[in-house]
């Protein structure tokens, strides 16, 4: 039986209870008391090929622990959706920061194996490269879109024969606004060709900015709140047009629902 830390995933929503004093300098006490302990723990881990799948979840709990400590809080919702289907599905999500990336496996892994579609500079990035390859996951370019897709569909179905759920960010870059011209059908063609369903995610998570010099360290702001929410599994019919737009309407229609439709590009909001 797997043991974590701390179980985030037990209920359908969950919300930051931890109260912290207000941190002076909190970008910096984020990085150097957690960030570079959990990275550093995490590399060794993988450079010894022992980063397996508790020791990946209780890193992503120790994050959020992390965040929370720092004073930003988090509200997560549908928990519950990522239960009602038996086996693999294809987890399509917006994409605002590296903090979903540390986010998901605490809230997903446990419930259903999963792994990342990755850009193959995260592989070699100095801070992360280790651990996102420990991870198992199916990695693409930047330059052949063509070939990337049959990466992920030939990949993507490996991965899902062996029982592993997929997490895609259609948009393929980080981007503080949703642009619905932007989030792809990868997502939708990976699911319709392995017959499993589509759970779309909609998340906001600026409270982690992007940095100017390196992008994975920008300002923390603990006066944003994070939220995710799982939505309802959606099985893909016919030629998944339907389904890729019920997805995108999930998003923005959380968006509204959360107050943010400062992060729906202009023309869609």
């Amino acid at each position: 039986m797997l043991e974590y830390k701390r179980i985030l995933f037990e209920n359908d929503e969950y919300v930051t209870t931890i109260k912290t004093p207000r941190r002076i300098f909190p970008s910096l006490y984020f990085y150097l008391l957690h960030v570079v302990r959990i990275v550093y723990c995490s590399n060794r881990q993988a450079a010894k090929n022992i980063y397996d799948d508790v020791k990946w979840v209780n890193s992503s709990i120790d994050i959020i622990t992390g965040l929370e400590k720092t004073g930003v809080r988090l509200h997560v919702t549908g928990i519950n959706n990522i239960k009602k289907v038996e086996g693999p599905v294809i987890f399509v999500s917006n994409h605002m920061s590296i903090l979903e990336t540390f986010a998901f496996p605490s809230l997903i892994h446990p419930i259903k194996k999963v792994v990342y579609v990755m850009k193959e500079e995260l592989t070699r990035f100095p801070l992360f490269g280790k651990v996102s390859s420990a991870r198992d996951p199916i990695i693409v370019g930047r330059d052949n879109p063509r070939e990337d897709l049959m990466t992920v569909l030939n990949g993507g179905s490996e991965r899902i024969a062996k029982g592993k759920s997929v997490i895609i960010f259609p948009q393929r870059t980080r981007s503080d606004k949703f642009d619905q011209a932007a989030f792809n059908t990868l997502g939708i063609k990976l699911a319709k060709r392995n017959n499993v369903p589509v759970i779309p995610v909609a998340i906001v998570t600026d409270a982690w900015g992007k940095g100017n010099l390196l992008k994975d360290f920008g300002r923390i702001d603990p006066n944003k709140e994070v939220k995710i929410c799982f939505g309802e599994p959606i099985t893909i019919k016919g030629n998944g047009n339907e389904e890729h737009q019920k997805t995108i309407e999930f998003i923005l229609n959380k968006f509204k629902e959360w107050g943010r439709n400062d992060l729906i590009a202009t023309s869609e909001a």
